[in-house]
């Protein structure tokens, strides 16, 4: 596979830091302008699983290398996974339940929910539990949304969906076992975390959400409302990252002010992220997405190209990225740096070749 090179003008995925504390608006702005404004990104492909975002620098301490940070946390991740959900009789489910959840994808979700309690002060072994829980939940949602009777996909990060493989009725189990384990993983003194975990994911949250998604296919999109589709994707999407964020947070032992500055990133950074897919799905390949291109407009979807054009799509990506950059004003500049470089990451797929379920 070749190698991209993007140029950056006002965003980078490697910030600049020499080591201090920001915790006021100027300082952060400092931050933003450490930013290497002309770099060079290398973005390469590791079989479709992770980007890899290679920075220039003299010094490798002076920067922040987002690329390692992902990798890092993904591994980790994949590693509890590993532990926690081992082969056992009756071995269908088991199998099918690690074949979704060991086939790569970019561990997103985790890897806020981690990012977000070390920015308070609190290691990734703290996180952890919480951040397993949130990635099966999301896992789960996949297998059932892949369906035949939901989107009825073939692909999921470029390999056959879970019901190709084991069946409709073993991936129906499936989903429905990384859910249970989901709550299996949340500490029991967290009760607070599992309050905003279900609610994430029940009739308030990605139910609510899919539910729309599916009622509004073959709606004429002159007839709807920006805050119609708004509505399906701070459901179906944002949801459930607001929950890592706000899991992080409350884990690490934050404050309330805290827990809605990053709930109010993550839900930035969940439209964000919809915004984004929705421009790939209308730009790219199915090779290079990894999933069947153009699904959404066959299916007849409401997406933001079809409401407000590829244009406008693009402009409210950006205008997204820095609302959910700007929840970051007064934390420790060093600990913000991987939510940052989160931030800037999302938003810059619409550049490159390959996105992240």
């Amino acid at each position: 596979m070749g190698t991209s090179v993007v140029h950056l003008s006002s965003s980078s995925l490697f910030i600049q830091s020499r080591g201090r504390s920001y915790n006021s608006t100027p300082s952060f702005n400092n931050l933003q302008k450490r930013t290497v404004l002309s770099l060079s990104c290398a973005i390469n492909s590791q079989g479709g699983d992770m980007i890899l975002l290679e920075g220039k620098s003299n010094d490798p301490n002076s920067a922040f290398d987002f690329k390692s940070y992902m990798i890092r946390k993904a591994e980790s991740v994949s590693a509890a996974f590993n532990v926690s959900v081992p082969l056992q009789e009756p071995l269908t489910i088991p199998e099918a339940v690690r074949y979704s959840l060991l086939t790569g994808g970019k561990r997103v979700r985790p890897l806020l929910c981690i990012a977000a309690c070390e920015l308070v002060g609190v290691d990734e072994a703290t996180a952890m539990p919480a951040a397993c829980a949130v990635e099966m939940i999301h896992t789960s949602s996949l297998i059932h949304d892949d369906l035949p009777c939901m989107d009825n996909a073939d692909l999921r990060r470029s390999k056959p969906t879970s019901h190709k493989v084991f069946g409709e009725d073993m991936a129906v189990l499936a989903g429905d076992a990384l859910l249970a384990l989901a709550f299996e993983h949340i500490p029991e003194r967290m009760i607070r975390a599992v309050v905003e975990l279900a609610k994430a994911i029940g009739t308030t949250g990605l139910v609510a959400g899919q539910m729309m998604d599916l009622a509004s296919e073959r709606m004429n999109p002159d007839s709807v409302r920006l805050e119609h589709l708004e509505f399906i994707h701070l459901h179906k999407t944002a949801a459930l990252l607001e929950a890592a964020a706000v899991l992080g947070v409350i884990m690490g032992g934050g404050t309330e002010e805290e827990i809605e500055k990053l709930r109010k990133y993550a839900r930035s950074i969940g439209l964000l992220f919809q915004v984004v897919d929705d421009i790939l799905d209308v730009t790219k390949s199915t090779e290079e997405l990894g999933k069947t291109a153009g699904k959404d407009v066959m299916a007849g979807k409401l997406t933001y190209p079809r409401l407000i054009g590829l244009e406008r799509s693009r402009e409210f990506a950006e205008k997204l990225s820095k609302e959910a950059e700007e929840q970051l004003l007064g934390f420790d500049s060093d600990k913000a740096a991987p939510l940052v470089a989160l931030a800037s990451y999302v938003a810059l797929q619409t550049q490159l070749r390959f996105f992240m379920d």
